[in-house]
């Protein structure tokens, strides 16, 4: 085994845990950014370049008749192919959170359409179901079984949030795990059925689980409930006669106690399990080798690689299958790198003799574990992303290489800003206060200059201030624009100017003569 570093270059911050890989013949690509998609890349789906143990990120782009794909993080993925020796192939994403932590139940179809040197175009498809649909949930697995010439796909474990109805105020964002079914999903007809099995106790997340015809082996994973890693190790065999399908459950020896275990495949019969946690604070540095051959799984100790000293002494680490035996590993950066949020990446290389074979169409789903990242509980912190050494050989534009420089900080414009001076909102520790809440905070428009949002209990707000604040038509100013307001408002006093009155017109008076006098004084004029 050889381990290997790889930089990041300039856009490093978005390469965070919760990741997902798609693998188009040999270039790889990935969604499920942190934060929702800018300008610069709209779809959220990136190809991964590397060039001289360089990693530089490029934009793709989807068809006109696809539909939109939220930037999903730990969701449940894997390949779809007609049948077993097609070369064609489609992804399936189920599940995830969207940078909002809400939970999706969607289920959908990505397949490559064209793909030149300077432009790559996806569809996505939003498939609809019916019957015993899956909730939704982020942390499980989905595969595909092949039987009696036909298939379905396979849908197991994860976590969920507490049920409304058993919801309180201090626990109202809580995962639960969900409960041990089995969905079966037939595409075909767009309808899901669900088993539940008498030796499946207890829900998993996190887990291992491999496919291979008609069998899937599910190992490893933790539990919720009981805080515990399971060791068992289980598979499950899925008959697809003409009529009603048949799911059988048989608990194996011989399993592993650990989650978020990371798997590769180095040959038709052979895979290499890595990585993962061992317990809450103790990661799991052994490294071990699962054959498959005539219907029997086994798996033995292997060679482990030199870890460097970073690996060794990091509280937690994360990484996925890089496909043909390459596994990418990442731990947390700290205070060592400029870039805040930035991480170390290595490649672990553990190829077997075919290494030049074509992929192989066997398949590998492993889920790494989520949660708030910090440093008081590193093993449901690292979430899994992943990408391919094959995207070397893209010889793309470098003038289309995603430049983060070029867009906003999305920080100043969610949900999680800080509002104001005192704002106490944090994503990591916030619980709802209001009852409108659920993933996230209330917020309310500053009308003040061009209008600035802000979180409507760090503005001491009642609720039901609130709600007539949302229903009514009226301006809202925020505590430290409250004088603008009362000016708007209150328009200040103009004094008036005091007017004399004016005095109204007289008649002039006209003197009135006797009719005596009239007569003498006509008498003298005609004289």
């Amino acid at each position: 085994m050889s381990l290997q570093m790889v930089s990041t270059v300039s856009n490093s911050s978005l390469l965070q845990p919760g990741f997902s890989l798609l693998n188009f013949d040999g270039h790889v690509f990935f969604f499920g950014q942190k934060g929702w998609p800018k300008r610069s890349c709209p779809t959220g789906v990136f190809l991964l370049d590397i060039k001289q143990n360089e990693l530089k990120m490029k934009p793709a782009a989807f068809s006109k008749d696809s539909c939109y794909l939220p930037p999903l993080r730990y969701p449940a993925l894997c390949t779809l192919r007609s049948d077993a020796s097609a070369d064609e192939y489609q992804y399936i994403i189920h599940g995830g959170k969207t940078p909002n932590n809400e939970l999706s139940d969607k289920i959908y179809f990505m397949s490559l359409v064209s793909k030149t040197s300077k432009k790559i175009i996806f569809q996505c498809i939003e498939k609809d179901l019916g019957g015993d649909v899956p909730e939704a949930r982020y942390g499980h697995t989905i595969n595909v079984v092949h039987s009696r010439g036909k298939s379905m796909s396979v849908l197991f474990g994860g976590r969920t949030y507490t049920p409304l109805a058993q919801r309180t105020t201090e626990k109202w964002n809580s995962v639960v795990d969900c409960l041990p079914s089995v969905f079966l999903i037939d595409f075909e007809f767009g309808c899901c059925t669900s088993y539940i099995l008498p030796e499946l106790q207890d829900g998993l997340s996190f887990h291992v689980s491999i496919a291979r015809d008609d069998t899937i082996y599910i190992l490893g994973g933790h539990s919720l409930q009981n805080n515990t890693r399971s060791p068992n190790l289980y598979k499950l065999k899925i008959d697809l006669p003409l009529g009603s399908p048949a799911v059988t459950c048989t608990i194996l020896p011989g399993g592993i106690s650990v989650s978020s275990a990371i798997v590769t495949q180095i040959s038709d019969t052979e895979f290499v399990l890595l990585g993962g946690y061992h317990s809450d604070n103790q990661k799991r540095l052994a490294c071990n080798t699962i054959v498959l051959e005539d219907g029997k799984i086994e798996i033995v100790e292997s060679v482990t690689p030199e870890w460097t000293p970073d690996i060794k002494h990091c509280r937690m680490w994360f990484g996925c299958d890089m496909g043909k035996g390459s596994v990418l590993l990442g731990i947390p950066g700290a205070n060592k790198q400029i870039i805040p949020d930035a991480n170390y990446f290595y490649i672990l290389r553990c190829k077997g003799a075919e290494e030049d074979k074509e992929e192989l169409i066997t398949q590998n789903c492993s889920q790494t574990s989520s949660e708030d990242a910090g440093d008081s509980a590193p093993f449901e912190d690292s979430e899994e992303f992943c990408f391919s050494a094959e995207a070397n050989s893209f010889d793309a534009d470098d003038a289309d290489t995603y430049n983060e420089d070029d867009e906003e900080d999305e920080s100043e414009t969610g949900y999680w800003i800080t509002c104001c001076a005192s704002c106490n909102i944090d994503i990591n520790t916030w619980v709802p206060f209001y009852s409108t809440e659920l993933n996230k905070p209330a917020m309310i428009l500053c009308s003040s200059g061009a209008g600035h949002w802000v979180h409507a209990q760090c503005m001491d707000l009642s609720e039901t201030i609130l709600l007539r604040l949302s229903e009514a038509n009226v301006k809202y100013f925020c505590n430290k624009h409250i004088d603008l307001n009362k000016g708007l408002q209150t328009p200040q006093k103009v004094m008036r100017l005091k007017k004399p009155p004016m005095k109204p017109l007289r008649k002039k008076k006209t003197m009135k003569l006797p009719t005596s006098a009239k007569k003498s004084f006509l008498r003298r004029l005609f004289e």
